[in-house]
């Protein structure tokens, strides 16, 4: 895993808990924390940040995921705002993930293994995303989709139909989107 994205754990946590919660994760963990962004570190870490969170926090791990994901995505946003500005909602954002998102972090990022998406956006009223990945962060995807839609001043009701956690060859994730200030 890149590292790009514990610099994004570490800045979160940092905002949201402060520096010592982070060092105090990292302790917990067993983790020394020398994280560079394009540098490549163990899946493990993730998962044993996560864990300790999630014993800290007494919160199930994938909510630590979600959160993460949510939290992460303005971060993303601020520091990649032309991945953002062509898009006036995060319907169409959503959708550019596998054409223009992912291999352009393949670029800034190389040897990134990022998720596959999969669309099926016949219908105005719900997007159906399908995500495939062995690293099975889908948890991680409904957090940025949340983000997204926060970014675009909009709501996102996500139902999980199927899971690779549950034996399924992959996540499906129905998402409607709607105004915030309604619905």
């Amino acid at each position: 895993m890149k590292g790009v994205v514990f610099n994004l754990l570490q800045e979160v946590v940092s905002r949201d808990y402060g520096e010592a919660v982070w060092d105090d994760l990292l302790d917990a963990a067993g983790l020394e924390g020398a994280y560079t962004s394009l540098g490549g570190y163990p899946d493990g870490d993730l998962i044993a940040l996560v864990g300790a969170a999630s014993s800290a926090l007494d919160s199930p791990p994938d909510e630590i995921v979600r959160w993460f994901g949510r939290n992460a995505l303005p971060l993303l946003a601020e520091g990649h705002s032309h991945f953002f500005a062509a898009h006036d909602s995060a319907r169409p954002f959503i959708l550019t993930l596998n054409d223009i998102i992912h291999p352009e972090v393949r670029k800034l990022y190389p040897g990134a293994d990022v998720p596959v998406f999969d669309f099926d956006a016949a219908s105005d009223e719900v997007l159906v995303m399908g995500y495939a990945s062995p690293r099975q962060l889908c948890s991680f995807a409904e957090g940025l989709i949340e983000g997204a839609a926060d970014h675009y001043g909009q709501t996102a009701s996500i139902e999980h139909t199927r899971c690779m956690k549950l034996g399924d060859p992959k996540c499906v994730l129905e998402i409607a989107f709607g105004d915030a200030q309604g619905g």
